[in-house]
């Protein structure tokens, strides 16, 4: 039995064909392109909507120094733990979202690599990757924003960056949202239902928006004239294990925390756990307020008060900045986006 064969595909040649014209006449027609004539214009664009051909990304790159795409570095172990634990957090996804959708909006494509900062060799890696893929800019996320190694080979080459979640002096575009205010809103959440004994879990030291959410926290404290006790803060790494042991130090304190700020969702599902095996209730014993708002916070019992990140729209403001300056576009270097308190069942008036 033959099988019939489907319609061939519109390729550039066909368009060149029908429009009489060199396979580079029609690119630069698509990439709106320099030095071709306005008849010659017209007959290429009559040949594309003749033929129904959408340009392919290898037909645009043709016509000039562009690549039409956009270079997306996440951590590696972060990510692909994430992906295996199954937990329902979706950092990745929402900055796949607000990143790719962005770029196809502009006739891009954007890819995601996953790198170690940490490995010795992250200089070559990141090298084999550009000699490869020649993106028109790179979004770099926490924590390769704050790695100067990484920074400075893309400056050295030229290429345009883009670094969510980092605020340090460095090349490039950064986008946040403003973590001190973060930090400080959710710290005024609590104390504005009664609690003094706020306790604070930290994230990881690697990432500079950790000690800018402390820094909002203790801001907090000293506007409502509340006296910052470094005991009340505990070391954490985003990670359930590390909440894990932080709240229960905080718990277990003799005048223990009536509530708990958590930098990562995570950390906040921990003390919501290390709660529970206590006897506490929460919100009534205990409330909690977490950072980041990924889908699983929604659904914990109680649902939790949580400090909503803007990670897709700071993956689509990068996105939007190198596609901009890879066209010559002058751009702001600095772009913060708001956040928001999203008040949930696991905060209450302190107990007395």
């Amino acid at each position: 039995m033959v099988r019939k064969q489907g319609p061939a595909a519109v390729t550039i040649k066909h368009v060149a064909a029908e429009a009489g014209v060199s396979l580079q006449t029609v690119s630069r027609v698509i990439n709106d392109g320099p030095n071709v004539r306005g008849e010659t214009q017209d007959r290429v664009r009559r040949a594309i909507e003749k033929l129904g051909y959408v340009p392919s990304l290898a037909a645009r790159r043709m016509g000039g120094q562009k690549s039409y795409l956009l270079l997306a570095l996440n951590d590696r172990d972060r990510t692909i733990e994430g992906w295996r634990s199954g937990d329902g957090t979706d950092w990745v996804d929402q900055m796949l979202l607000g990143g790719m959708l962005k770029s196809a909006e502009h006739g891009y494509r954007m890819i995601l690599e996953l790198v170690d900062t940490h490995n010795a060799h992250v200089h070559r890696e990141l090298a084999a990757a550009l000699a490869n893929l020649h993106p028109d800019g790179v979004i770099l996320t926490p924590p390769h924003g704050d790695n100067p190694v990484i920074a400075s080979l893309l400056t050295s080459r030229h290429i345009p960056v883009a670094r969510i979640g980092s605020t340090d002096a460095m090349a490039g575009f950064a986008i946040s949202m403003d973590e001190v205010a973060a930090g400080a809103a959710a710290t005024e959440h609590l104390l504005s239902l009664g609690h003094r004994r706020i306790g604070f879990i930290t994230g990881s030291e690697e990432y500079s928006l950790s000690g800018e959410r402390l820094d909002g926290y203790r801001q907090a404290l000293r506007q409502a004239g509340v006296e910052f006790d470094p005991g009340l803060v505990a070391a954490g790494d985003f990670s359930f294990g590390s909440g894990r042991t932080a709240s229960s130090r905080l718990l277990a304190l003799p005048r223990p925390a009536t509530a708990i700020v958590a930098s990562s969702d995570q950390m906040a599902l921990a003390a919501l756990e290390v709660a529970r095996s206590a006897g506490l209730e929460v919100p009534r014993d205990l409330s909690i307020v977490s950072f980041d708002d990924t889908p699983i916070v929604k659904f914990s019992r109680p649902p939790l008060t949580a400090i909503r990140q803007p990670i897709a729209e700071m993956a689509s403001v990068a996105a939007e900045l190198l596609i901009r300056a890879a066209s010559g576009e002058p751009t702001e270097a600095t772009h913060v986006l708001p956040f928001k308190l999203i008040v949930r069942g696991s905060t209450a008036v302190a107990p007395e």
